[in-house]
């Protein structure tokens, strides 16, 4: 949770199990959204990416509240973003003493939650 001056939070996860192209179709619907509005769209939303992605926000709004003293009822997304996080790379045994790569991939997810 970082503080800045003109009263914005913002919210880090790193290294969450989900394609990058899957989580930035969820967060493309919030963006700009406010607080109330958000949790709405990400609650009916059929995804399996916006469950974490709706744990962040309220947790953004939890630590904003709490930390600098404001009402949740004010807050929008000023700014969502998606990046790309390390691959998790494994072994998979296949006939013949073979082996097959499974690559899993990971993503970063920066919230940034602001006063209107």
């Amino acid at each position: 949770m970082i503080k800045n001056e003109n009263r914005e939070a913002k919210v880090l996860a790193q290294n969450i199990c989900m394609s990058v192209f899957k989580a930035r179709r969820v967060i493309d619907q919030i963006r700009g959204r406010s607080y109330e509005e958000a949790l709405m769209i990400l609650e009916l939303m059929p995804y399996r990416a916006s469950y974490p992605i709706l744990k962040l926000v309220y947790s953004a709004a939890a630590n904003a509240s709490h930390n600098m003293g404001l009402n949740e009822v004010d807050f929008f997304i000023s700014k969502a973003e998606v990046n790309r996080g390390t691959i998790v790379k494994k072994l998979k045994p296949r006939a013949r003493g073979r082996s097959y790569l499974i690559k899993k991939t990971t993503c970063h997810i920066k919230i940034f939650l602001k006063e209107k």
